[in-house]
Order: structure tokens, then C-alpha cells, then sequence
């Protein structure tokens, strides 16, 4: 059963002229001045969904996007400033981008955010997708094994460093520790001070494709699937539980995912898939260039695949593939259940923040999404 609703905010400030015809992404710069309302806007929302009930505020980690769609560069600093300011809400990280991070640094700082809020900051990490922050910062991107290689690399790193006492890895990339003098003695080991508190660590991963699945199922990382169509999410669903069998882990279907779609309630279907439009155009703008359009045809044949569509969609296209929920409450209860009934195990939903739509309508559908549709989930 669904029971944890959470949204998903990006760290976009408020777009001017936004839509299909509106300013081309690539040609948006704002001053600092306006990049950093989107602190104040995390604030404003994370106080707001507290107050509602909601269960987790995630937010993605990005550099240099001075188009303003993307502006927070160190989620676990966020998270932790943000759990200062509220008193139950988690958050989320989506993600951590590890191959732009030492994975010790990255360690010790989750350790620390995890100590600080008692729990309330919640791990994720993904390989990245922006070149120009990824090779920026020293990492490989445009070569995608090189990549895959140093993440994994990374990773061992990472769960060596919150699990073990102490603890040595030696590989391509890190000699840890180094065979260095220390106050008299060779050093063999090291231990990360801090740990987290609570171990082993709840760890979240983007699903962007299947390739990613064999990898985090039978590892126990949870997947994060966000804006897919319904038939690629159930592509993903039954490969996540069958590779997670094959590490002996018996999960529901559904189980260890969150289900992450777009949200826009109004007065009829009608209504609402007007009102969302530009914003929906807004957001595949820019995120289209970068693969992210998860839809199938009547086959199931992913969108980009030989003989399926290759196109940027419309809101339209979104509601038919159900990544687009759009329309009265009710509607929505219904189409919420309607998924709940074919994944008995999966217990979180994301409502995806539509880049473009300003954060006054957005807190208004809050409000209204935890008035009218959340209470029909709670046992």
C-alpha cells in the first residue's frame, strides 16, 4: 500500500516566459541574485509539506546551470540545513553524483548529516548525465564505461566505509590507505570517523535504464523511477524483484521502488492537462536532449527503440502513459489505487514538481493534493 508521499524539487527558481514557445533553454542565464531564491523556495517548500504530512523532500545535485533549472550543488549540506528549519520531514538526495565526489568526503558528510538530523537525510547517489559538470569537475562522462567503472569503484568504497570497522581497498582507482609511515607503523587501515548511526544505509539509485538493475537490486539499493510510462515501469518492477531473487532477496512486487510521477489536480481532466501544459513543455525543453523521455509504444518498445516514436512529448502523450496524472481528485485516487492493486509491495510515491510552474501554484497543489488525495491512503 502507497503511504509515503514525497515530491520531487530539482532546484529550479521561478522561469519567465516558459513553454514550447517560450525562451529555448539554452539561451535562459540569470544573475546569482535570482539563482539563489531557489534556497529560500526549498525552505518555503519543505516547511509547507511538514506541516501537510508529506514524507520526503528530494532534490538533485547539479553544478554550473546558470539556465536555472537545476541550482543546488551539495544536497547533504541542504538537507541538513533544511531538517534545522522543519520537524519530521526527510530528505532526500537524488542524487549524490559519485563520480564527482571522493567517496570518503562523501561518506564522512552523510555520516555527518545522518548524526545531526537523527535520520531525517536519506543517501542516494547516480553516475550523472550533464557533460559539462561531470568532466568539469575530473570525471569521466563521455566515456560511459570509464564511467560505470569508476562508480562502481566508488561504491565499494562507500559501503566498505559505512559498514566495516575498519577497513582497506586497493583498485584502479584508490589506494586506501596508502602503504604511507604513520607515528611508527605502515598503515593497513583506516576507519571512517563518523559512521552513520543507522546502518546498514538506506541507499537510493536512479532507474535510467535496465542496465542499471542487475547492478542495484542484488546489492539491496533501492531504485528510483521517475516519470516513466506505465509499461516501462513494469518492465522495471519485474526486473528489479526477479535480480533481486537471484541475490536470495524475496521482495513484493513493487517493493524497494518509488513510483515518481507528475501531478496536476483541477476541476476535470480537461482543465488540468491545460493548466500543466507549459509547464510540461517547459521541463522537456531541456530534459529531452538528455534521453529523459521513459515512454513505450503499444508494443513496449521503449520511445528512441527501431519502429517506436522519437519525439519530444506532449502532456497529452504523458497522461495516455500514465506519467502524467491529470484531473479531479477522485481521478487521481482512482489512477493511484489502479497502481497500487498491480504492485502489492510498493509503498512510495513522488509527485515530480513540473519545472516551469511557479512555487505559489505548486504549494496550492499541495495543499490540495494533502486535503483531498492523501487522506484516501492512510489506513
Amino acid at each position: 500500500m502507497i503511504k509515503k508521499f514525497s515530491v520531487l524539487y530539482v532546484g529550479q527558481i521561478e522561469l519567465d516566459n516558459v513553454g514550447l514557445h517560450g525562451t529555448p533553454a539554452d539561451e535562459r542565464r540569470y544573475p546569482n541574485e535570482r539563482l539563489v531564491e531557489a534556497f529560500q523556495t526549498s525552505k518555503e517548500i519543505a516547511q509547507l509539506m511538514d506541516g501537510l504530512g508529506f514524507y520526503c523532500l528530494w532534490t538533485a545535485e547539479h553544478h554550473f546551470q546558470r539556465e536555472g533549472y537545476e541550482v543546488f550543488p551539495n544536497l547533504i549540506l541542504l538537507g541538513t540545513w533544511l531538517a534545522t528549519q522543519t520537524n519530521r520531514l526527510k530528505f532526500g538526495c537524488a542524487f549524490n553524483v559519485l563520480p564527482m565526489w571522493h567517496p570518503i568526503r562523501l561518506a564522512e558528510d552523510y555520516a555527518m548529516a545522518d548524526i545531526l538530523t537523527g535520520g531525517r537525510v536519506i543517501f542516494g547517489v547516480g553516475r550523472g548525465y550533464h557533460t559539462r559538470e561531470v568532466e568539469s569537475l575530473g570525471a569521466p562522462m563521455l566515456d560511459n564505461k570509464a564511467n560505470q567503472e569508476l562508480f562502481e569503484e566508488q561504491m565499494d568504497v562507500l559501503l566498505k566505509a559505512f559498514n566495516e570497522e575498519s577497513f582497506s581497498h586497493h583498485g584502479k582507482h584508490f589506494q586506501i590507505p596508502p602503504p604511507v609511515p604513520y607515528r611508527g607503523y605502515t598503515l593497513q587501515e583506516v576507519t571512517l570517523v563518523p559512521r552513520p548511526l543507522r546502518r546498514p544505509v538506506e541507499i537510493w539509485q536512479p532507474v535510467a535504464s535496465g542496465k542499471t538493475l542487475p547492478y542495484i537490486a542484488q546489492r539491496g539499493i533501492k531504485g528510483m523511477v521517475t516519470l516513466n510510462g506505465e509499461k516501462i515501469f513494469d518492465q522495471v518492477a519485474r526486473t528489479y524483484q526477479t535480480e533481486a531473487a537471484k541475490a536470495g532477496r524475496t521482495l513484493a512486487l513493487g517493493e524497494d521502488l518509488c513510483w515518481g510521477v507528475g501531478v496536476c489536480l483541477a476541476n476535470s481532466a480537461e482543465e488540468a492537462i491545460r493548466r500543466i501544459e507549459p509547464y510540461h513543455d517547459e521541463r522537456y525543453k531541456w530534459f529531452a536532449p538528455f534521453g529523459f523521455v521513459r515512454y513505450a509504444d503499444e508494443n513496449g518498445r521503449p520511445w528512441g527503440t527501431p519502429g517506436a516514436p522519437a519525439r519530444m512529448p506532449t502532456i497529452r502523450d504523458g497522461v495516455e502513459q500514465r506519467a502524467w496524472l491529470c484531473g479531479p481528485p477522485s481521478l487521481v485516487i482512482e489512477q493511484i489505487r489502479e497502481f497500487e492493486a498491480r504492485y502489492p509491495g510498493l509503498d512510495q510515491m513522488m509527485i515530480h514538481w513540473a519545472e516551469g510552474m511557479p512555487p505559489a501554484e505548486f504549494k496550492e497543489q499541495l495543499r490540495w493534493f494533502a486535503r483531498e488525495v492523501m487522506p484516501a491512503f492512510k489506513s
